[in-house]
C-alpha cells in the first residue's frame, strides 16, 4: 500500500530527505547515466508529493508555485522507483498533482519539461506538447503546458 504526503522538504526527518534524495540519484544519475546537478536550489522552494511504501520511497515529484522556475506553475523530478514501476502509482501519483495544481493556482496553466517518450502518458493529463524535441542531459525532451481547469 502506498501512503502519499505533500510536503516542505522542511517538513521531512533526515532519513527521510536522504532517501527521497537517494531514490532520485538511483533513478535520474545511475540508471538514466546522466550526470546533472539535482539539487538545484528549488527543492526548498517545492512542495514535494512523495508516495511511501513503508519507509522506502515509491515515487515522489515536486510542484514549483508560478514564478519560481516558470512564470507559469511547474511540475519536475517525476519518477516511480524500479521496483514500483506497471502498478499505476505514476497515474495515481499525477492525478493527486494536477488536482493540487487546480486547487493551489485555479485556471493557471501548468508546465512540465517532460522526456518525450513519456508525452502520451503526460497528454492523459492534459498536457500539450508546445516544443520540439530537444536534448536535456543527452536524453530527448518536450516542453509541455496544461491549460488551468
Amino acid at each position: 500500500m502506498i501512503t502519499w504526503q505533500w510536503c516542505r522538504l522542511d517538513e521531512l526527518t533526515s532519513t527521510q530527505s536522504y532517501r527521497l534524495f537517494a531514490v532520485r540519484s538511483a533513478v535520474f544519475v545511475m540508471e538514466q547515466n546522466c550526470v546533472y546537478q539535482d539539487m538545484d536550489g528549488l527543492d526548498i522552494e517545492a512542495l514535494h508529493l512523495i508516495g511511501w511504501s513503508g519507509s522506502e520511497v515509491a515515487a515522489c515529484l515536486r510542484l514549483l508555485a508560478p514564478g519560481t522556475k516558470y512564470a507559469e506553475a511547474s511540475i519536475g523530478r517525476v519518477l516511480t522507483a524500479a521496483a514500483f514501476r506497471g502498478t499505476g502509482i505514476g497515474r495515481d501519483m499525477l492525478a493527486l498533482a494536477v488536482q493540487r495544481i487546480d486547487r493551489e493556482y485555479p485556471s493557471q496553466p501548468t508546465r512540465i519539461g517532460a522526456q518525450a517518450h513519456l508525452q502520451k502518458f503526460y497528454g492523459e493529463f492534459g498536457f500539450q506538447t508546445i516544443s520540439d524535441t530537444f536534448l536535456e542531459d543527452g536524453i530527448p525532451h518536450v516542453e509541455m503546458l496544461r491549460l488551468g481547469a
